[in-house]
């Protein structure tokens, strides 16, 4: 089964669709993208430039199942597409962090949290959470 983004304004996902492999088969057999989106614009009368193939299986810029990532991550609602880096990311969670274009993900300005947590703590349910006003990283505990 192949999944195709539909994109709205400024890139942002307004929905998925799932397409059977044998309706995006070009002439020769094999699976094409544009194949794909003229099936969808047939169907949809949404434009063929506004249909964007995704896969299940990519998150992070990895393929889950060891097979070739397709765009750095699925495109679930709600989701950008970046048609410069040619990739989906969710919507930037704060205004300091930065986007790994490789892995599709954003991380803040000094990296990732601590993994600092002593067992008790993290029983505890503490964790940490990123402070903008800051930029650093605050051990909080469980509300």
């Amino acid at each position: 089964m192949a999944h195709f983004a539909k994109l709205g304004i400024n890139g942002k996902v307004i929905g998925v669709h799932s397409v059977n492999n044998s309706d995006i088969l070009n002439g020769s057999g094999v699976e094409d993208e544009s194949v794909g989106q003229q099936f969808l614009e047939r169907i949809h009368g949404w434009p063929a430039p506004m249909w964007i193939q995704t896969s299940y299986n990519t998150a992070g810029g990895a393929h889950k199942l060891g097979g070739t990532a397709l765009r750095g991550n699925y495109a679930g609602i709600g989701k950008i597409y970046d048609e410069d880096n040619n990739i989906f990311y969710t919507k930037k969670p704060y205004a300091s962090w930065v986007l790994n274009t490789t892995t599709a993900t954003w991380h803040s300005p000094i990296g990732d949290a601590p993994d600092d947590l002593t067992d008790e703590e993290k029983a505890a349910f503490t964790h940490y959470v990123w402070n903008e006003g800051t930029g650093a990283w605050d051990k909080t505990p469980a509300a």
